[in-house]
């Protein structure tokens, strides 16, 4: 059974030019402990399909489960089954790694014992123990996605929403946040929901690949499929593949990471 199922999710945003059609029907499925990447150009609805299903934005229309709860008339039960790291990240910078998790944990109502122990447990998976009682301020960007990650998971939520997760991060940065990503599949079974402008990214990590595209599906399998049947080869790009998929390229700003 599918943990994340659209049908026609759309969202339309009135504007005083009139309606604009941001999503125009959505239609996916996410297995349990699939790593998805979500790819789309920019203006393709990508983002607001994220934020619908992380339910900080309510569709306009058609509908969602995701982790057994209805989108709509279950928010709140959405909620608690999933984490959500945003690509500005959200770390206090006044305060130090283990206050920060700890307050997390204490926000998912865990008591303070529980929080104290939770927070020792995702330092020590995510290699953060030596760096608990610096300032959140002092950490490389890299440091900082490990904790963002790291509240993200704090309640273990069955499905993983990453937005952009290594953007501005130098390539030793990115490599640890991929094998991150993929024990977090392969040790704990959690669903990974990834958005990225980084295609070889999205190449290496992703089980399966969504394409969205004027608000729609406009492909979607894995990246091995997507290359024969869009790039003609299994040995071609995916930025070749998506080009043939989408007749638009990403944007030169994100076509590699910036060195920090």
């Amino acid at each position: 059974m599918p943990i994340i199922s659209t049908a026609g999710l759309a969202r339309t945003f009135a504007t005083k030019n009139g309606a604009v059609e941001a999503v125009r029907g959505i239609d996916l499925t996410v297995q349990p402990g699939e790593i998805l990447g979500f790819l789309g150009p920019n203006g393709a609805g990508k983002t607001t399909t994220l934020r619908m299903l992380t339910t900080l934005l309510a569709p306009t229309g058609g509908a969602a489960t995701v982790a057994g709860h209805d989108l709509l008339r279950d928010p709140a039960g959405v909620r608690e089954k999933i984490g959500y790291v945003a690509q500005s990240g959200g770390v206090d910078p006044n305060i130090s790694v283990r206050e920060e998790l700890v307050t997390q944990g204490r926000l998912y109502r865990l008591t303070k014992d529980q929080a104290a122990a939770r927070a020792d447990e995702l330092a020590r998976d995510l290699g953060l123990t030596e760096l608990m009682e610096r300032p959140c301020a002092t950490l490389s960007g890299g440091q900082r996605r490990r904790l963002d990650i790291a509240m993200g998971l704090t309640h273990r939520p069955q499905v993983l929403f990453l937005d952009e997760p290594t953007t501005g991060l130098d390539p030793g940065s990115r490599a640890d946040l991929w094998a991150l990503v993929r024990r977090l599949r392969d040790e704990h079974g959690t669903t990974v929901f990834l958005t990225t402008h980084y295609l070889d990214e999205a190449d290496a990590l992703s089980d399966r690949l969504v394409v969205v595209d004027k608000g729609v599906v406009a492909a979607e399998g894995t990246p091995s499929a997507l290359k024969l049947r869009y790039g003609g080869s299994i040995d071609a790009t995916l930025q070749d593949t998506f080009l043939a998929i989408t007749g638009r390229d990403l944007a030169p700003k994100d076509t590699a990471p910036l060195a920090v």
